[in-house]
């Protein structure tokens, strides 16, 4: 689940909630890392030659390599990562998830077109947008990780939601991931960028939630309202309500129920059986989320 713009408003209007960090000074630190969000990166990620990296049989390594190398990256850092892994969607996202596989379509189609005219580039480009995180690539990952001595945790529904509950209930510091849903979700605190290459030189980017209520002067629920309106996975925007106007009106009236009842309707268009009540609700239930620790000897990393 995106939040549309969240990044930029929140540098806009809270930027005391952001700071550039290093990876050392997570130290001793147990991080519950977004599994899917890191692989896809890894996924995308070429080679100079614009090839994926292969095993002796041709089969994709690319996942692989990344989880093993970012890893251990963390644990050389002192910190204590714990991967969570996407479960099953939940039914309101369908209509997100019918958007993205017809956005696959066009970009197939426009991968033929460039492979057809030699367009090196473009053909790169489309290649990326058909990406797409695998069963078989998540439980590669997962026994890898099992060698390796590493926890994971398979979600029931949005890993990010997991994340967040694990924060929540004080089993790890901070949520890793770019999706900054997590937020929404609850995590106290975001790390992005954690597991990019270190070859990008690109600091982690560390949100801290507290500080971004308390300078927008808003409570959980009202963020989570600005987040619904802002457009999300399981709900569209309404068109004409930006970034900045969105604040204005949670500020003005404290909840999207108040904020429809004084809207001007023919200036607005509220999109047809818009979700925004039961999105809210799936933002707000996740100290019912529960989870599996299926590496028990590691066990100790959540005490």
């Amino acid at each position: 689940m995106g939040i549309q713009g969240l990044a930029k408003l929140l540098g806009d209007n809270a930027p005391s909630s952001l700071k550039d960090n290093e990876i050392k000074n997570y130290f001793g630190r147990k991080i519950a890392i977004d599994a899917s969000m890191s692989i896809y990166q890894f996924l995308i990620a070429v080679r100079q030659d614009g090839s994926n990296l292969t095993n002796e049989s041709g089969e994709t390594t690319s996942h692989l390599m990344g989880i093993f190398y970012r890893t251990i990256r963390m644990i050389e850092n002192g910190i204590k990562p714990v991967y969570v892994f996407d479960g099953k969607p939940p039914e309101m996202k369908s209509g997100e998830l019918e958007k993205r596989k017809e956005r696959r379509e066009e970009a197939q189609k426009a991968l033929e077109k460039a492979e057809e005219v030699g367009d090196v580039e473009n053909v790169e480009k489309f290649n990326r947008r058909l990406v797409k995180v695998t069963k078989e690539h998540n439980e590669e990952c997962k026994q890898l990780l099992a060698l390796m001595g590493i926890p994971y945790v398979d979600a029931p529904g949005e890993a990010e939601a997991q994340c967040a509950a694990l924060v929540k209930s004080g089993k790890v510091f901070a949520t890793g991931t770019e999706d900054m849903d997590a937020l929404t979700f609850g995590s106290s605190v975001l790390l992005r960028h954690l597991t990019f290459s270190e070859a990008r030189k690109m600091p982690i980017k560390e949100i801290n939630l507290n500080r971004v209520l308390d300078e927008m002067n808003f409570s959980q629920d009202e963020f989570i309202d600005l987040c619904i309106l802002l457009g999300c996975d399981y709900c569209d925007s309404i068109r004409g309500i930006g970034p900045k106007r969105a604040v204005e009106l949670i500020k003005q009236h404290k909840s999207i129920e108040t904020v429809l009842d004084n809207l001007d309707k023919k200036k607005y268009e509220i999109p047809d059986n818009w979700m925004f009540k039961v999105s809210y609700s799936f933002c707000t239930c996740l100290q019912n989320v529960m989870f599996c620790i299926f590496y028990y000897e590691y066990i100790h990393a959540f005490t």
